[in-house]
């Protein structure tokens, strides 16, 4: 398959648990601002019928491409990050009855070696959604001082400061690095005890792509406009996958909450659904939490 097609095979996490708690119905207004290979949103449109009151919302020209075929049935498509995007609609008055954010990486993402978000499939260290902006994580490893570096890991890959503070200088010390495989591999040599299930380098990797591509700060940045995108009645879900992010969305609705009479959303899950135990046949969805809230 031609790097530039990207790979179809792609299961969206907690699929039956989207459906079910954003019961979409025929006609409703349907906003993904992340919209990937589409996994969610052609079963929600295929019930709301109603993709000219649609947008689909990507910053990975990957998914952009495949994603065509929804555009030549009218459903909108924008080619940025989700903040830019809410932005824009907010400021155009545009208002919706569905919206859903999944905040992971999408399976073709994590498969094409040629991304370099996976030390799985060899590939150079890239790991930005959007190819055409900021600096790759081989520049961000390359020039970072290790006290910048063990901030990152600790921080962003939620590794003891000891231990991202041990990687940060054996990495420093060996650098330039350009490809998954090497860093992944030094990593492994140098992880001190044991990294229990995974692989020593998941979490250094996935420090790597929340920094290379503000996955956090865009977090903070969303949650306030979902109220304002939101018709009276609209349903919004949001899949997090890291304790990290799943805490911003919760502090975010929990302060709906504590709001009172000035709050604009319900809140519909009391406790986030979780993956491991709601989607078990999804390895991928193990540590998903989905969020739902209704605007009041």
């Amino acid at each position: 398959m031609s790097k530039e097609h990207p790979p179809l095979q792609h299961v969206p996490v907690l699929f039956d648990a989207v459906l079910r708690e954003l019961a979409p119905k025929a006609g409703e207004s349907y906003l993904d601002l992340t919209a990937g290979y589409a996994g969610h949103a052609t079963a929600v449109l295929s019930i709301t019928k109603n993709d000219k009151e649609s947008v689909l919302v990507d910053r990975d020209d990957y998914a952009i491409a495949h994603l065509q075929h929804l555009a030549d049935r009218g459903v909108q498509l924008m080619h940025t990050d989700f903040v830019s995007a809410a932005k824009q609609l907010c400021e155009e008055g545009r208002a919706f009855d569905l919206i859903l954010i999944d905040l992971g990486v999408s399976s073709p993402q994590l498969d094409q070696g040629e991304r370099g978000f996976s030390f799985s499939h060899n590939g150079p260290l890239d790991m930005r959604m959007d190819r055409s902006q900021g600096s790759t994580a081989s520049e961000l490893i390359n020039k970072a001082t290790v006290q910048e570096l063990a901030t990152i890991i600790h921080e962003y890959g939620e590794e003891p400061y000891m231990q991202a503070k041990n990687l940060a200088e054996v990495i420093v010390g060996q650098r330039p690095f350009r490809d998954t495989e090497s860093l992944a591999e030094l990593i492994k040599q140098h992880y001190r005890g044991r990294a229990g299930k995974i692989h020593p380098a998941t979490r250094t990797f996935q420090a790597l792509r929340i920094a290379v591509n503000d996955e956090l700060g865009q977090v903070k940045a969303i949650l306030p406009f979902l109220p304002k995108l939101l018709h009276k009645g609209g349903r919004v879900g949001v899949i997090s996958f890291h304790s990290l992010e799943d805490r911003l969305v919760k502090r975010f609705f929990k302060e709906q909450i504590e709001s009172g009479l000035e709050a604009e959303l319900d809140i519909l899950t009391k406790h986030p659904i979780s993956g491991a135990t709601d989607d078990v046949h999804n390895p991928r969805s193990r540590s998903a939490k989905l969020r739902v809230a209704v605007k009041k």
